[in-house]
């Protein structure tokens, strides 16, 4: 969430929803530190939640200006917010019966009513259109090939000496990926403020890692276990099915049925197949010729609670595919405390395990692991596969950064703990970047 100042003007790039513990989410997410009405509109880089998951409170709050976001974007935006107040209304409801319905009761951050309201103010955008959002300041959206919609956005304040530019990165996906569009050149600007998530760090090669999914796929099969693999429902879900897809196709792994349980992930994939224009080359010609992009050829969502509890107990072999991707919540916990304990089974992490959630936990050489309030015997095999990632990272930031080394006046590293935006920074200084910085929580940037 960065707030951009022209003259009387307030425009903010993303409102993401802060998520950690309980009581510190709370607060940080139910309290703005701008008066909400006062802005006269939001530029969106993309759907995760991370990114506009807060956009209905600051709306609560007072918004009511434009909130732009590409096409595809919006129609994400709907799907992933709604997903998330229900998210929110249920922990609310949990909260106050674990409370007895004590008073003041426990309110969600916001309702369904609440997104209505965001989703009638969004503005949908075209890459390469643009757009004014002031008299003095304009627009445009860029291909930021992290997930379907993303967008680099690039602004212009107009100024009577001269005029004034900033780019915004949002998150920037990898080189060589399949499904999306590449990323776009990154637009040279007075200031760029650019994410660093991996900025230290390299990823390991798609193939190889696509390899070992197989690899790890064929073993359980041979076996007669079951593989689970939590993943989040927008970006990481549409990639593993892409991939299981494929190697059922090409027969890397054997004809085993894959089940994508997961609502939310089904309704992304609705978008995701409403956007041919957004998707590679490739995948958009799949799609002309009337092949099951993202479901279909073996892969069968499951939307129904009934079925989803029975997934586990069926006879044979498969593949469970089910957020979260951290194993914290949703349907995946259910089909681990089925299969924790059978050595026949494996559990494939496909993302970024932050420390103390349960994905971590199993991680970790013990023999037993704890969730949902008691320990089990973790004797499932377990595997963390970390190529699969969305997120650039070393060697993607010096193919797009390079070429702007010395066309950039000054540059804020974001979006990554310390450790990663720290080497990033000494990198890009390198590189002749002249002015690099990570900046802190309500730290200030002018460009003169």
């Amino acid at each position: 969430m960065h707030l951009i100042e022209v003259g009387n003007h307030k425009i903010l790039l993303d409102c993401g929803l802060h998520q950690g513990r309980r009581e510190e989410a709370r607060q940080r997410n139910g309290h703005f530190p701008f008066h909400p009405d006062q802005i006269d509109a939001v530029i969106l880089s993309h759907a995760h939640i991370d990114h506009c998951g807060n956009l209905p409170t600051l709306v609560r709050h007072g918004f009511s200006g434009p909130i732009f976001c590409t096409p595809p974007t919006r129609d994400l935006l709907r799907v992933m917010l709604a997903d998330s107040a229900k998210i929110q209304e249920e922990d609310a409801a949990h909260l106050n019966i674990a409370r007895n319905y004590a008073e003041p009761w426990v309110q969600p951050l916001y309702t369904h009513p609440d997104v209505e309201k965001a989703f009638r103010q969004v503005v949908q955008v075209p890459y390469g259109k643009e757009v004014d959002v002031t008299r003095t300041v304009r627009f445009r959206f860029t291909e930021a090939g992290h997930i379907l919609g993303s967008a680099m956005v690039f602004l212009v304040a107009v100024g009577t000496d001269r005029d004034r530019t900033l780019c915004f990165s949002g998150d920037m996906g990898r080189r060589g990926m399949p499904i999306l569009k590449p990323t776009a050149d990154i637009p040279p600007a007075d200031l760029l403020v650019c994410e660093s998530t991996y900025g230290n760090r390299r990823h390991r090669s798609f193939d190889e890692t696509v390899g070992k999914l197989y690899a790890v796929i064929r073993d359980t099969v041979a076996r007669e276990g079951k593989v689970l693999i939590p993943a989040f429902s927008l970006g990481r879900t549409q990639l593993i099915i892409h991939v299981l897809q494929l190697g059922l196709r090409e027969k890397q792994i054997p004809p085993v049925p894959i089940y994508v349980d997961s609502p939310l992930a089904s309704e992304v994939a609705e978008v995701y197949r409403a956007h041919p224009n957004s998707l590679s080359a490739e995948i958009a010609k799949a799609l002309r010729e009337g092949h099951g992009l993202l479901g279909g050829d073996g892969v069968n969502y499951v939307r129904d609670f009934e079925q989803s509890t029975l997934l586990a107990s069926r006879p044979g072999a498969g593949v469970i595919i089910a957020s979260s991707g951290m194993c914290d919540a949703g349907r995946i916990q259910q089909h681990l405390k089925a299969l924790v304990d059978d050595p026949r089974c494996s559990i494939i992490l496909v993302s970024f395990q932050a420390p103390g959630t349960t994905g971590r936990r199993l991680l970790e050489p013990k023999p037993t692991v704890r969730f949902q309030g008691r320990e089990w015997n973790k004797w499932i095999e377990v595997h963390h596969l970390d190529g699969f990632s969305g997120h650039a990272d070393r060697d993607d930031f010096l193919a797009y950064l390079g070429p702007i080394a010395g066309r950039v006046g000054k540059v804020r590293l974001i979006h990554g703990e310390r450790e990663q935006a720290d080497a990033l920074a000494d990198t890009l200084r390198n590189l002749g970047f002249p002015d690099v910085a990570v900046p802190a929580p309500g730290d200030r940037v002018v460009i003169g």
